[in-house]
């Protein structure tokens, strides 16, 4: 009975030395396993803080889009055929600005149309483009004005237009609708005026005056950082630190820009007459510049209140210098985070015509009159700032979010602009 018990135990002994190999292997795979998890963990946490590219990303929460170039290198963005309820009947034109090209407006076109798939067609500008922006304002209008032209017949279905310009691309948009601005007048039936009331029940016919844009209605002018004083005068050029020699020089030298730059800093003087961006505040014979403003339902400044190194926010925001508000007293838009202080002008008395009566070289003066001109008609402003942020560095393009990659903070003030859109 002993031996058995003996043999048992002794049994029970060999089978746990048996399996204790198989356990301390078993121990340490799981060991391996956890210490590879832990090194993983520890791996991934270290690059956590590294920010991920938001170009990198898909984005499949929106309807699709659809990008249709043309021969002259621009492009039609329109939402795919799946998406549409109906053909859209609303232009958007987005006009870049120097040595810029259509695909900088490639993010905020995309947006637009995921917002109203069945309302715009956006058309990205391409006929100033790189080195064709230093041809100076009025050859730049002109040639985007034959490309709207171009555009509208390519859509039968248009009724309205908009546009939307970064930087030079605004006081481009200003000259082409000069030259697409038409008055149309359309016969209206009403009701019979006293001497024929009474005589019969019929109606006669009343003339009414349409403004039109290339023949479509003019719904909204949209600005984005865009010189509309030119770039002048004192601070215009935030670069040149407000130092009066700097911008001396670059005034001198604005020559360097072809005939854009002259017309940026109001040195050109074709024909003995008034610098163009002067002649723009006002009503030719040939060019209704104000009237076609006027003729917008809404016109819209978006101006950088810091960090903008080529343009000053006075010259954007359309305000004299002593207008602009104390930073210190602005304050974010709780759901805008860049957007820091919004105001519509009240006037609206685009009839008044101003004399340009200015002598060379008077520059206060010569802002002052723009500044007059422009402001017949009712603005709203729209300040920016993007404080906080490492790209305010880049804050001139940003506001446009000209490359998603490293201007994405700008995307909130694609979206005030889409928000606020009149279709």
């Amino acid at each position: 009975m002993g031996s058995m018990e003996m043999e048992t135990s002794t049994a029970t002994v060999r089978e746990e030395d048996e399996r204790k190999p198989e356990i301390d292997l078993n121990e340490n795979k799981l060991g391996n396993d956890n210490e590879k998890n832990f090194m993983k963990k520890k791996k991934k946490s270290k690059f956590n803080f590294i920010p991920k590219l938001g170009c990198m990303k898909l984005n499949d929460e929106f309807p699709a889009v659809e990008e249709k170039p043309n021969v002259d290198g621009s492009f039609d963005v329109e939402a795919g055929s799946n998406q549409k309820t109906s053909e859209p009947n609303h232009l958007i034109v987005m006009v870049n600005g120097i040595i810029g090209s259509a695909q900088n407006w490639r993010y905020a076109a995309k947006q637009f149309v995921r917002t109203y798939p069945s309302d715009v067609v956006v058309h990205c500008s391409e006929s100033n483009s790189s080195m064709l922006t230093f041809d100076g304002v009025d050859v730049m209008g002109t040639r985007l004005a034959d490309e709207v032209i171009s555009v509208v017949d390519r859509h039968p279905n248009l009724q309205k237009i908009s546009f939307v310009s970064h930087s030079l691309g605004g006081l481009i948009a200003r000259y082409a609708i000069a030259r697409l601005y038409r008055q149309d007048f359309s016969r209206k039936l009403g009701e019979e005026n006293d001497e024929r009331q009474g005589e019969s029940n019929g109606s006669f016919a009343e003339e009414k005056c349409k403004d039109r844009i290339a023949g479509l209605e003019p719904v909204n002018f949209i600005t984005l950082a865009t010189p509309h004083l030119g770039s002048r005068g004192h601070k215009q050029v935030p670069v040149f630190c407000g130092l009066y020699s700097m911008e001396k020089v670059a005034s001198r030298a604005s020559w360097i820009l072809g005939r854009t730059g002259k017309h940026l800093f109001l040195t050109d003087s074709d024909d003995g007459k008034s610098p163009l961006l002067l002649q723009m505040v006002n009503d030719s014979e040939d060019l209704k510049f104000i009237s076609a403003l006027h003729s917008f339902k809404r016109r819209v400044a978006y101006a950088n209140a810091r960090f903008d190194h080529l343009v000053g926010w006075s010259s954007s925001s359309l305000r004299r210098r002593n207008e602009l508000p104390k930073r210190r007293n602005l304050q974010k838009h709780a759901k805008y985070p860049h957007i820091l202080y919004e105001v519509a002008s009240k006037t609206d008395k685009p009839q008044v015509h101003l004399e340009a009566k200015i002598v060379r070289g008077k520059t206060n003066e010569m802002e002052e009159e723009m500044i007059r001109g422009l402001m017949r008609l009712s603005w709203e402003r729209i300040d920016v700032n993007f404080s906080g942020t490492i790209q305010r560095f880049l804050a001139h393009n940003t506001i446009q979010v000209k490359t998603y990659c490293i201007n994405s903070a700008g995307a909130n003030i694609i979206q005030h602009m889409i928000d606020n859109f009149v279709l």
